[in-house]
């Protein structure tokens, strides 16, 4: 009675926890990190659904990050699943009823589903014990599956999911579920803003507002490693980092389409219009309602900021539109900011934004070769961009690949 009273703290806490995290790629991580904890699962994986499918969103295996090297993440590819009953996770999403299976190369006959081993066959892990539990929110509806796999006791075998945790797991997956709607509902939220960006320019779409997101916070979580920041620092930054780094060029809105649009390349006063994009940007986030607001600020404001001092708009007074007093260059204009005078945020998108751009095609140019890319983004490294978030940048250019993957256009 004790340990089931304790676990069901530990459940609302958890309840809390995840109520404040506003970004669901983020939320499904700390969900599945803590739906293993609580089941001594080795690995796990979350299903997110998606009209009449299950996709394949977050895994978690530590058998296999364990054979990586410090720091490294397993990369896996992403894919969607009908909502039926061949699959386990199909079956659970259409009953809305967890699956506790014992040996999953062993499932019976006469079960409607089954399990496919290609995946175990070719990273060459042995699914064995497999716990299946929907996550349905408060009006009934399944807004994915979580599936746990190989629970483990204290000598490190691998035991069946225990049937006397189940109620306090479903309480668990019910709050879950509920953090996940919300979630869902702010990026739908912020993939709208964007999605009003994109009617005046489409080169700002969806698939590289959630490449830059992504890019910016696997570089942020590589750095604040190095920098030995708290995991608890970390994990409220990425949250609000991925958000606002979706936003970064919301500002385009208020530019012109004649400017916007221009099919060649922008005369100097053209230009000059089309830098005031960051300045549109961080005004729609000038009233500090959350962190949220404060981050997109930052980002807005600061992404095309310049390691050297030659990026824009520098030291501007938000209001006036004016260049700050004492921060002038020789024409009266704002001096850019240079250095660490950028902050955190705007030099990390900066790097991710440029990456992004040259990496894929756009209406007036080509994708560059990878090779030619990551040379560009050397080439700059003290110019353009910080020295240091570069090389950080370019030593898990395996998990930058990997995320441009995850979002094609």
């Amino acid at each position: 009675m004790t340990e089931n009273l304790e676990k069901l703290k530990r459940v609302l806490e958890f309840e809390s926890e995840i109520s404040k995290i506003r970004d669901i790629d983020f939320l499904l991580e700390k969900i599945l990190g803590e739906a293993r904890s609580f089941t001594g699962a080795d690995a796990g994986s979350i299903y997110i659904r998606e009209g009449d499918f299950l996709k394949f969103s977050y895994t978690q295996n530590d058998t296999l990050e364990a054979k990586l090297p410090p720091g490294k993440k397993l990369i896996y590819s992403t894919f969607s699943t009908p909502i039926n009953s061949q699959s386990v996770s199909g079956h659970v999403a259409v009953t809305g009823e967890m699956v506790n299976i014992s040996d999953a190369w062993n499932i019976s006959v006469s079960a409607p589903y089954s399990f496919n081993r290609s995946y175990d066959e070719i990273s060459g892990y042995r699914t064995k014990s497999m716990l299946t539990v929907p996550l349905t929110a408060q009006r009934g509806d399944i807004s994915g599956v979580l599936q746990l796999i190989n629970a483990k006791d204290q000598s490190g075998a691998v035991i069946c999911f225990p049937e006397s945790g189940m109620p306090v797991l479903a309480h668990l997956a019910n709050a879950a579920a509920n953090a996940v709607e919300r979630a869902k509902l702010t990026r739908g939220i912020i993939l709208r803003m964007n999605k009003m960006a994109e009617l005046r320019d489409p080169k700002e779409t969806g698939s590289h507002v959630n490449r830059v997101a992504s890019y910016s916070v696997a570089l942020y979580d590589a750095w604040a490693k190095v920098k030995g920041v708290s995991q608890v620092e970390i994990e409220r930054t990425r949250d609000l980092l991925r958000l606002a780094a979706m936003l970064h060029d919301v500002g385009k809105v208020a530019i012109s389409d004649l400017i916007l649009k221009k099919p060649g390349r922008f005369t100097p006063e053209e230009f000059d219009i089309m830098k005031k994009h960051t300045v549109f940007g961080a005004r729609l986030f000038g009233e500090l309602y959350s962190d949220i607001d404060e981050t997109a600020m930052e980002v807005t404001l600061n992404h095309h900021e310049r390691w050297d001092g030659n990026g824009y708009p520098g030291h501007m007074d938000l209001n006036s539109g004016n260049p700050l007093p004492g921060f002038t260059d020789s024409e009266g204009k704002a001096r850019g900011k240079k250095g660490e005078e950028i902050p955190l945020m705007g030099r990390i998108v900066a790097i991710a934004d440029v990456f992004d751009a040259l990496s894929n095609k756009r209406c007036y140019k080509d994708a560059w070769d990878p090779d030619a890319v990551v040379e560009e983004l050397r080439n700059e490294s003290g110019k353009m961009f910080d020295p240091e978030l570069t090389e950080i940048f370019l030593q898990n250019i395996d998990t930058i690949h990997h995320i441009s993957a995850l979002y094609p256009d």
